[in-house]
């Protein structure tokens, strides 16, 4: 009887071993996405340094789904530049273009207005009430480069959010039930 139980205990002993490597290698994972994100952040200066332009107000230059990489230099911003902005209060960064930029002599205030390419109206209408400009510290940065259609993965999770539980929780099952 004493083998039985000795058997039992390498068993769970062995299982609890294999369960804990498993949650090892998630947070591993999950850290190294988050030191990639982080150090992407340090080279690009952009505090994010890669956005999904999920409207249509960029057509067609930049198609919903597209993945923009940013860039923030200490060049100045110019009408053309296609930049990434957050208003304060608000959580979803707008991809759109410079049209207007207006610099204050003897001082280092920039001020700057944007349109989306497909729009008709520039976008006073989305500042927050009786804001008329942005300032440098509302943008996140320049558009550098892009990936098409990348980005509808997220997307499809913004519009669908019980999409990304399931997947979240999937990845996490293969994850803990994987052998090496």
């Amino acid at each position: 009887m004493g083998w039985v139980t000795d058997t039992v205990h390498s068993f769970n002993s062995i299982q609890l071993r294999e369960v804990f490597n498993q949650i090892i290698a998630l947070g591993l994972i999950v850290s190294s996405a988050l030191v990639i994100w982080k150090g992407l952040s340090c080279v690009t200066g952009s505090e994010s340094p890669v956005v999904v332009v999920i409207s249509g107000s960029m057509e067609p230059g930049f198609q919903r789904g597209d993945i923009l990489f940013l860039h923030m230099s200490k060049d100045p911003i110019r009408a053309g530049d296609i930049v990434v902005y957050n208003i304060d209060g608000k959580d979803i960064p707008i991809v759109h273009r410079v049209i207007e930029v207006h610099e204050r002599k003897n001082s280092e205030e920039t001020y700057i207005l944007t349109k989306g390419d497909n729009n008709d109206d520039d976008d006073r209408v989305m500042y927050n009430y009786g804001q008329k400009w942005l300032q440098k510290h509302h943008i996140i940065g320049r558009a550098v480069g892009f990936l098409p259609y990348v980005g509808w993965a997220t997307i499809i999770m913004s519009d669908f959010p019980v999409l990304k539980y399931i997947l979240l929780g999937t990845l996490g099952l293969l994850v803990l039930t994987m052998k090496e």
